[in-house]
């Protein structure tokens, strides 16, 4: 029937012609978004959105990316969080092979600051199915804002360290709950010594440590187990250090972000959810989990009163203190190290001590391991690496024992040194 033809080319052109330009998820080096526009950028899937927005309480301008189909609208990146637009005029667009924003007066406020190289075809950037917006050319991705987080880590995203271009990829808090300014909470892995552990801090003083990956996930965070919609992985090689997570189900959103009041939080969104569920935080309890709540050679358990507790074959430094309540000062040794003839207490269920001293040999196991720390006179205990298949690798401590806590079921074993005389 022709006439039904015409009429459904007419609706067919109709809609080229209308076709809502939200619903592109790329931006060409011919293109701009404005904030007047209100033309957005929305991922493959429908999941992310890119464009400007303002907190409720502010004038400034921001440009983020946010899950598009949430009522409550939650924030995942920002790129000018410490240099906002001042008022409703912004553009974001490509100009000599880079990515800028220019506020009122074509001022650049932000922008991907790379060095010109040679021009070798067009450059887009574009917003991907995960959440990760790129600027690229047809052969490779030149910048990436999963390099550089805000304060939000989506599944795919990498922290830590990227050894080639020695970034290390923390997050940083919103200053408040309505402002996405730097605020004074950070998360960082230290991979400088030791084995590698995540740090939150409180304007650079560590305010929790996350514990050593065992293999299976940080000593430190228990929670973090397997789910069936979930996956984890710490990768360690010669290109990075760095912890990422997959999810298996999409209909399931998950992310870890720190607040701006101090916690790292797993919050995870179903549909039949309308909000967040926060699924785990760190610091956890407020008496074992803050960072060396308890002094050296001391372990917290929350289970015991007072929390702070001496190793067996140690004794409290200052008893004034501690019978106070006051677990900082740690333990001090009942006996003597001799070198020889000493053993181990077995410590099950631990968050292993502070590893930055630590010395890490993945190549032998917790047998060797204990041979290993009694022919040094400076070992203090060990451990093994890894828990997986009944336990690999060896951690030896050399130095005071810190920030040591058991738990009711997870942990594992630490073997900490003593002298004869006080192995019971």
């Amino acid at each position: 029937d022709k006439s039904y033809t015409l009429s459904f080319l007419l609706v067919f052109f109709i809609l080229i012609l209308f076709r809502p330009a939200f619903s592109i998820n790329t931006l060409s080096s011919t293109e701009s978004l404005t904030i007047s526009s209100n033309r957005t950028l929305v991922s493959p899937g429908n999941v992310f959105e890119l464009g400007f927005f303002r907190t409720t309480s502010s004038s400034r301008w921001y440009l983020g990316i946010w899950y598009k189909e949430l009522s409550n609208r939650t924030y995942v990146w920002v790129a000018n969080r410490d240099n906002p637009l001042s008022n409703c005029i912004g553009t974001l667009k490509i100009s000599n092979m880079n990515l800028v924003l220019l506020d009122h007066s074509n001022k650049s406020v932000w922008s991907t600051n790379l060095t010109r190289r040679n021009e070798r075809s067009p450059v887009v950037a574009e917003l991907f199915a995960n959440g990760n917006f790129v600027m690229r050319d047809s052969s490779e991705f030149l910048w990436q804002s999963f390099d550089y987080p805000t304060d939000t880590l989506l599944p795919e995203m990498k922290l830590g360290y990227d050894l080639k271009t020695r970034r290390n990829r923390f997050l940083t808090s919103w200053r408040s709950s309505d402002d996405p300014s730097s605020g004074e909470i950070s998360y960082k892995l230290d991979v400088q010594r030791g084995m590698p552990e995540f740090f939150l801090l409180d304007n650079g003083f560590i305010i929790h440590r996350s514990g050593p990956w065992n293999g299976v996930q940080f000593s430190g965070i228990p929670d973090d187990q397997k789910l069936s919609y979930m996956v984890y992985n710490f990768i360690e090689n010669s290109e990075e250090v760095a912890y990422t997570f997959q999810m298996t189900n999409n209909s399931i959103y998950s992310r870890i972000q720190i607040s701006w009041e101090g916690f790292l939080e797993r919050l995870t969104w179903t549909p039949t959810l309308i909000a967040w569920n926060l699924f785990w935080s760190a610091p956890v309890d407020l008496e074992c989990d803050v960072y060396k709540a308890c002094g050296p050679y001391s372990y917290c358990d929350v289970n015991t009163s007072p929390v702070c507790n001496c190793i067996q074959g140690f004794k409290p430094l200052n008893v004034q203190q501690w019978d106070l309540r006051n677990g900082s000062g740690g333990c001090i040794r009942r006996t003597r190290l001799s070198c020889s003839g000493d053993g181990f207490t077995r410590m099950r269920r631990m968050k292993l001590p502070q590893t930055t001293k630590a010395i890490v040999d993945r190549s032998i196991g917790v047998k060797e391991c204990e041979k290993r720390c009694l022919s040094d006179c400076n070992c203090t205990a060990y451990a093994n690496a890894d828990i997986r298949n009944s336990g690999t690798g060896c951690v030896i401590w050399t130095g005071a024992l810190e920030d040591i806590r058991t738990y009711f079921a997870e942990g594992q074993d630490l073997y900490v040194r003593l002298a004869a005389a006080d192995l019971v």
